[in-house]
């Protein structure tokens, strides 16, 4: 599977964005999906994941309520809606696919495919 994130940019306080991944490979349809992410100076978080078919997600714990991963299989392209953002939402985003699995997953070690990352900043 090879994954093209796009999306990121530069977002006031309380605004919105939504993050695109692109994958090609015959995986795609088949694989657990996420969303991480790196601020500057810190360690690849985990962000959001979901089901191969769609059907259950699970977040971290700062962007419940805030974020909304989803998929279109029929697109080989997987989502992440940003809502309310805040400065520490900055960071570089990536998605990634678990191809040994269909559930969501919340590891690292657990993908096995990364994309290039897209940058999001949010001002104050």
């Amino acid at each position: 599977v090879q994954l093209q994130a796009s999306g990121g940019g530069l977002v006031q306080a309380g605004g919105s964005l939504r993050l695109s991944c692109a994958a090609s490979g015959r995986t795609f349809s088949s694989s657990g999906m996420g969303w991480f992410r790196q601020a500057p100076g810190k360690e690849r978080e985990f962000v959001a994941a979901i089901s191969w078919r769609g059907g259950s997600t699970r977040y971290g714990d700062p962007e419940k309520g805030r974020f909304t991963i989803s998929r279109d299989n029929a697109k080989n392209t997987l989502y992440l809606q940003m809502n309310s953002l805040k400065p520490e939402d900055t960071a570089v985003y990536y998605c990634a696919a678990a191809s040994r699995f269909t559930v969501p997953r919340t590891l690292e070690h657990e993908y096995d495919y990364w994309g290039q990352g897209t940058l999001v900043t949010v001002s104050s």
